[in-house]
């Protein structure tokens, strides 16, 4: 992790001795400048299922209504209904799909299961079941803790804009890959811009982490880059312990294997 704090000398005139309060003054001005914990609002350990999947060609409107009827049939099994959106552009899927689970254990739990079951070897779950498979060319499940469902719900409520990151690190920088994603929210912290939700691995594919940013539209998305002029990216980014705002980048793909960047929608 490369952390950087700047200090400031406080000097005095010769000959003045300096008070306890000129004392304090300058503790406080040589004391390290750190930003509010984000790990609050944009990560946690609350589990989902982050489920990619791609259409059967001809099948994309089909999938749609299988998935949204699926999503009836996970509420009468006690499971909460997906965060969910379409793919714009960048990667390979056509839909991301973010169950809550809340924990494995939770998820498991012995009444929960049979519940489940019941309605999923039902026949209008196994109706659905082979639908969703038929309608299916391409899927990745990826499982990964976040912010808990009442602040992710906040995130995605009225958002028309998604912006998806997902990291594959290098063996061994998985701890300096995650610490990079935080140090990016500080730099947008410090341009006073939305912060990034975090999503870091608990089981399932290859992805380390993903990073989502919510957007009111794609012209919120763009302007919100727009808004701050060089200097304070420049001021911000070292503020974050970068080396520069052209530093952000580079450093980030240092530690990558490979990561993937897209842009969703909301499914119309």
């Amino acid at each position: 992790m490369r952390l950087r704090t700047r200090t400031h000398a406080t000097p005095t005139r010769p000959g003045v001795r300096p008070t306890l309060g000129m004392a304090a003054a300058i503790l406080l001005a040589l004391a390290p400048v750190h930003p509010e914990p984000l790990s609050a609002q944009t990560e946690g350990d609350y589990l989902y299922r982050v489920t990619t999947v791609r259409a059967t060609p001809g099948q994309y409107r089909e999938l749609i209504e299988t998935l949204q009827s699926s999503f009836e049939l996970a509420r009468e099994a006690g499971d909460e209904a997906p965060f969910w959106f379409r793919h714009s552009q960048g990667d390979q899927w056509d839909f991301m799909l973010i169950y809550p689970m809340e924990s494995f254990a939770a998820y498991h739990d012995a009444d929960r299961t049979a519940q489940r079951e019941r309605v999923w070897t039902g026949s209008r779950g196994v109706s659905v079941s082979t639908r969703i498979e038929e309608y299916i060319a391409f899927q990745e499940e990826w499982f990964a803790t976040s912010v808990d469902l009442a602040e992710m719900s906040r995130r995605f409520d009225g958002m028309g804009l998604f912006h998806v990151e997902m990291f594959a690190g290098i063996p061994g920088k998985r701890g300096e890959l995650l610490e990079q994603r935080r140090m990016e929210n500080r730099f947008y912290q410090h341009l006073d811009r939305q912060l990034n939700l975090l999503f870091v691995r608990a089981a399932g594919t290859n992805w380390d982490a993903m990073t989502i940013g919510f957007y009111e539209s794609l012209q919120a998305y763009a302007a919100a880059g727009a808004a701050s002029t060089a200097d304070e990216q420049e001021e911000a980014a070292n503020r974050a312990g970068f080396d520069g705002v052209g530093d952000i980048g580079p450093y980030l793909r240092s530690l990558l294997s490979y990561h993937h960047d897209t842009l969703g929608v909301p499914v119309g």
